[in-house]
């Protein structure tokens, strides 16, 4: 008789193409999963870009109602039911949203349940929604059983210093990637370049990520301003969408940029994308490891980031150029600007060298489920 593979439920907000979903989907297409299948929790109502690929590789997806604070009793009623009605079909819960994962892994947890806190992100400037996002997920601290992060920092902002540091329940879990798949490749580059409408000779300035604050894409526009002063066939190629997306538009279209700005929408092509781009300028205000810089060094792609990315990031160091927020747009401007002629090639040794080959990090996580289920 065929073993059953065990269950994880993985607990997100909604399964689109962000960092952290993008991170899952790596795992789970390269998971062995006749020994491992995922399951879903949505935290949302409407349907996902990646809904139709999880029913394809034989997950559910449950959705459960957006957490707006004032129905926070609706909201643990809703964790109650579902744990009462599936909790057998489950070993382990993985938790990806930290706000309300005291609510679900503490239920979890009374259910008999393996309880995972996964934090991917550090933490950002403070403001209202920040210092409340802490204050809800304070207490996952002494509640979950293991704590993942993406990076040493991510965990520190999450669980705390004692927590990370003291201990063996603090695992870091790369935000790997499939290496081969962003592998610098010339023709590859040709094609997509061409489908982009881009001359040989235009210098593309890239960023692919979510149009939020975290972004921080109106300082981004800042920057090719800048440069496209001083580099006429500058060209700009905005990946992602999201709340901020038109007020980007509009702003770009304040400025006189916005015949060289190109916004392709969530796309499924991001390796293609990367192979078209000639440096990833990447001003973020906070990120715990972020999945687009891992692809961008794969390929090859010289990468100028903020001081605010932790250093866990660089994984190629004659790559990447990091500098500070606090500097002018004109001088980010310089620095993109010096990459103009680096020879690209293919990093991906480097990379899978550094333990961020998807196969590998898959393999682990595999493992690490197995191990825990027998608990």
């Amino acid at each position: 008789m065929t073993k059953k593979p065990i269950r994880v439920l993985q607990v997100i907000g909604v399964m689109n193409r962000g960092g952290a979903e993008t991170m899952i989907m790596n795992l789970y297409r390269h998971i062995d999963r006749e020994k491992v299948q995922f399951d879903f929790v949505e935290n949302a109502g409407e349907k996902a870009a990646y809904d139709e690929e999880i029913r394809q590789l034989g997950g559910r997806i449950f959705r459960c109602p957006r957490f707006r604070g004032i129905n926070l009793a609706d909201y643990k009623k809703w964790w109650q039911r579902f744990f009462d009605e599936h909790a057998r079909e489950y070993r382990i819960v993985h938790g990806h949203i930290g706000s309300t994962a005291s609510f679900y892994l503490q239920e979890a947890k009374k259910h008999g349940l393996v309880a995972v806190a996964h934090s991917h992100n550090t933490n950002g400037p403070l403001s209202v929604s920040s210092l409340l996002y802490r204050a809800l997920s304070q207490t996952t601290r002494s509640i979950a059983d293991y704590f993942f992060g993406c990076s040493i920092q991510a965990g520190i902002d999450r669980y705390g210093a004692e927590i990370v540091r003291n201990g063996d329940r603090f695992l870091i879990l790369n935000n790997a990637v499939d290496t081969a798949q962003f592998a610098y490749d010339t023709a590859a580059r040709t094609q997509s370049r061409a489908a982009l409408n881009y001359r040989e000779t235009d210098f593309v300035i890239g960023h692919a990520g979510r149009f939020m604050e975290q972004k921080n894409h109106a300082y981004l526009l800042d920057i090719f301003l800048e440069i496209s002063r001083l580099a006429p066939d500058a060209r700009l190629l905005l990946v992602g969408d999201g709340p901020l997306r038109e007020k980007t538009r509009q702003k770009a279209e304040t400025l006189g940029i916005v015949d060289k700005v190109t916004f392709t929408g969530v796309r499924a092509d991001v390796a293609e994308l990367m192979q078209a781009m000639d440096v990833l300028l990447f001003p973020s205000k906070n990120e715990g490891l972020p999945v687009t810089l891992v692809e961008a060094q794969t390929s090859g792609l010289p990468c100028v980031i903020s001081d605010r990315i932790p250093g866990d990031s660089i994984l190629c160091d004659d790559l990447v150029t990091v500098c500070s927020l606090e500097e002018s747009p004109a001088f980010w401007a310089r620095k993109v600007l010096e990459t103009k002629n680096t020879e690209r090639r293919d990093h991906s040794r480097e990379v899978n060298a550094a333990g961020f080959d998807i196969n590998e990090t898959a393999k682990w996580l595999e493992a690490f489920y197995l191990e825990k289920a027998e608990q």
